[in-house]
């Protein structure tokens, strides 16, 4: 039997699929217009981070307001390190596997703040392995304020008790090592290169490049609403002609 042959379709089954078409066709409009919004913003993001990135470096304690507004900031901090509360996190960077070493910075004006001081690979995991490299007495740290990393990664938890962290939870790590004055963020340490001699942590290694696919998605969607869109009339002239 030939297309031209066959029966109308139930009207309730006619009904049905045009039902699913208008629902499908509604659903590919909104994801398309949705992705439009999604590009704005992420547009509006990298214009504000590369604002920040270019702006001069100021004390921590001048950087307020909402997260959104503090993150990728420039900031400058002065204090003493504890290398012995140093914590690794698991890291995969354009250096290799290996770790952050996150330290903690008593601050000279009270409090602390988590430093990521950079990335070392497995072999360098023993600080006794990059004693040279672990400043005492104060020191200035300059780097960029990052915000915190809840919960751990995907399909893996932090473990505290285990010495196990897979992201860069400040108030767990903050509560682990007993900092109850800790910063809700941690800084991202620019490079410091007698650090790197010395076979201490890579600094400055923060990605701050955001995919722009968003236009993309919003093409593929608003062609599958145009597919849809284009069947719909086909179908309701079909089924008109063979009822007549």
């Amino acid at each position: 039997m030939t297309e031209a042959e066959r029966p109308p379709r139930p009207l309730a089954q006619l009904v049905a699929v045009l039902v699913l078409g208008a629902l499908m066709l509604a659903g590919f409009m909104w994801l398309g217009l949705w992705q439009i919004e999604r590009r704005a913003w992420k547009h509006d993001l990298i214009d504000r981070v590369e604002a920040r990135l270019s702006a001069p470096v100021e004390p921590l304690a001048q950087i307020t307001g909402p997260p959104e507004d503090r993150e990728y900031s420039r900031v400058r901090v002065t204090g003493r390190f504890d290398h012995s509360a140093e914590v690794l996190v698991q890291a995969v960077t354009e250096l290799g596997g290996g770790f952050w070493v996150l330290t903690p910075l008593h601050l000279d004006q009270g409090g602390s703040v988590l430093v990521n001081r950079g990335f070392i690979p497995p072999q360098r995991r023993d600080p006794a392995t990059r004693a040279a490299a672990q400043p005492e007495g104060a020191v200035s740290v300059t780097g960029l304020l990052r915000l915190t990393e809840p919960e751990g990664a995907f399909l893996r938890q932090n473990d505290p008790a285990g010495g196990r962290w897979y992201s860069r939870d400040v108030a767990a790590i903050a509560q682990h090592l007993g900092l109850p004055d800790a910063a809700p963020d941690f800084i991202d340490a620019d490079a410091d290169p007698a650090v790197i001699a010395a076979g201490g942590p890579q600094g400055g290694l923060t990605v701050v490049q955001f995919r722009g696919t968003h236009l993309i998605y919003a093409l593929t969607w608003f062609t599958l609403a145009g597919l849809v869109a284009f069947a719909l009339p086909v179908l309701i002239r079909h089924e008109y002609r063979l009822r007549r």
